[in-house]
C-alpha cells in the first residue's frame, strides 16, 4: 500500500523488526487486519514495514507472542505535525496571529488622498467624503461601489464638474476636476496712473487714457503719466486709464560683505540604518550605537510593499546618514567686491520686481574693518513705475 493523503490524516511510522520469528508475526498482522504495506526483509531476523498509528498500538501482544521487537525509525503525517505545534504554543499562535493581523490590516482605510482641487479645500472635500463613509481606520467591506461613492459626494460638492474615487489597496483617491466659472472683471473707478518713484522715463505705452510726459522726460514721485481725462473743455470725459511706463530709477544700496566665507561639505563618511515601517511607527532593525558624527545629514528612501493594486501598510524604511563639515574659505579683495555687488542687485530687484532691469553699477564707497568689506553702491534700475490714483470728481 503506498502513502496518500488519507494516511498523512490517519498518520502512521516506518518500524524496525528484530526477532526470529519476524514471518509468524507478520502472518499475524495479517490476521488481526492490520494496516502494513512496503514490508521489506533486510535479514532472516530483521525487517522494515509502515504501519497506521491506531494499528501500532496493537503491536504489543503480537510483539509479545512472537519475541520481537521493534523500533520507531520515521513518524509521518497530521498527528504528529499537531503534536509538534502543541509543543510550540506560542510558534504557532505567532503565525497564526501574524495571517490574521496582516489581513486585518489589508481590510483597512489607512489613507485617504484628493488630487485635483484649487478652489475647494481638500478639507471641505474629506468632510463630504466622511458623511458616504470614506474615511481614515475604515472597514473596506463596508464601502459601497466606487461610482455610487463618486455621485453621491459630487452631489455634496457644488462647483465641481467630475468626481472619481478610485480604491488602490488601503488607499483611496479622491479625484476631483472643478467647473470653470468665468472671472467677473472688477467694477474699477476713473484713475489716473501717476509716477510711483522719482525717475527718468525710458518708455511709455498708454493702453487707455492720454499721455502726459514723453521719453527722456524726468519725473516726480506722484506726477501724473497717464492720465484718467480725456476729451477738451467742451467734450470731457473721464475713463480708468490703463497702461505700462517703465523709467529709470536710481538707488544707493549699503552692503557688507565677510572675509571669511563659510560652507558645508560631506567628508565621505556615512552609515545606514535599516527599519520596518508598520502605518506610521517603525521599528529600528539595523544601525544601533550612537553616532560618531558631530554634525551630519540624513537621506531617508521608504518603500512600501504592494500585491497587485494593493498597497500594504507595511514597509521599511531605510536611512543614510552623511558627515558634513563647516569649511571656511578667505576671500580676496575683488571676489568680496563681486559677492556685494551681486548681494545689492539682489534686493534691490527683489523690491522692484521681477521685471526691473539693472542699466549701471558703480561703487561709490569701499572700506575693510574688522574682517568685513563695507561698499555703497549706486545702481541704475529700469522699472515699472506706475501707480493708480483715483480721480474725485
Amino acid at each position: 500500500m503506498k502513502s496518500s493523503f488519507l494516511l498523512s490524516l490517519r498518520g502512521y511510522v516506518r518500524v524496525d523488526v528484530r526477532g526470529a520469528r519476524i514471518d509468524r508475526l507478520i502472518n499475524e498482522l495479517t490476521e488481526k487486519r492490520m494496516t502494513v504495506w512496503d514490508i521489506r526483509l533486510l535479514d532472516e531476523s530483521r525487517a522494515e514495514l509502515f504501519i497506521l498509528i491506531k494499528d501500532f498500538f496493537r503491536l504489543r501482544p503480537l510483539l509479545r507472542k512472537t519475541g520481537c521487537r521493534v523500533h520507531v525509525k520515521e513518524r509521518h503525517g497530521m498527528p504528529f505535525l499537531l503534536d509538534r505545534l502543541e509543543k510550540r504554543k506560542i510558534f504557532a499562535i505567532g503565525i497564526i496571529g501574524f495571517v490574521v493581523g496582516l489581513y486585518l490590516l489589508s481590510s483597512i482605510v489607512w489613507q485617504v488622498r484628493v488630487e485635483g482641487n484649487e478652489l475647494l479645500s481638500t478639507q471641505q472635500i474629506l468632510e463630504a467624503a466622511k458623511e458616504q463613509g470614506v474615511y481614515k481606520m475604515q472597514w473596506k467591506h463596508r464601502l459601497k461601489n466606487p461610482e455610487t461613492l463618486a455621485k453621491t459626494i459630487q452631489t455634496h460638492l457644488p462647483g465641481t464638474a467630475w468626481v472619481g474615487v478610485e480604491i488602490h489597496g488601503t488607499h483611496i483617491v479622491i479625484k476631483v476636476v472643478e467647473a470653470t466659472i468665468p472671472e467677473k472683471p472688477p467694477l474699477l473707478s476713473p484713475r489716473h496712473l501717476v509716477a510711483s518713484k522719482n525717475a527718468m522715463v525710458t518708455s511709455i505705452l498708454a493702453e487707455k487714457g492720454k499721455p502726459v510726459v514723453k521719453q527722456n522726460t524726468y519725473v516726480r514721485k506722484g506726477d501724473i503719466l497717464i492720465s484718467g481725462v480725456i476729451g477738451d473743455d467742451v467734450n470731457r470725459q473721464t475713463v480708468v486709464a490703463s497702461g505700462e511706463v517703465r523709467g529709470l530709477v536710481w538707488y544707493t544700496p549699503k552692503v557688507e560683505v565677510p572675509l571669511v566665507h563659510q560652507y558645508k561639505a560631506y567628508t565621505g563618511e556615512t552609515k545606514e540604518r535599516q527599519y520596518v515601517v508598520f502605518g506610521n511607527r517603525a521599528l529600528q532593525l539595523t544601525g544601533y550605537g550612537k553616532l560618531a558624527f558631530d554634525q551630519f545629514e540624513t537621506i531617508g528612501e521608504r518603500k512600501t510593499l504592494q500585491w497587485r493594486n494593493w498597497v500594504l501598510p507595511v514597509g521599511w524604511l531605510k536611512e543614510r546618514v552623511m558627515e558634513v563639515r563647516q569649511l571656511e574659505r578667505t576671500l580676496d579683495q575683488e571676489e568680496a567686491r563681486k559677492l556685494g555687488l551681486e548681494q545689492a542687485k539682489r534686493e534691490i530687484i527683489a523690491s522692484a520686481g521681477k521685471d526691473a532691469k539693472v542699466i549701471g553699477e558703480k561703487i561709490l564707497h569701499e572700506k575693510t574693518e574688522n574682517g568685513k568689506v563695507y561698499m555703497e553702491v549706486h545702481l541704475e534700475v529700469e522699472e515699472s513705475i506706475t501707480a493708480e490714483q483715483p480721480i474725485v470728481p
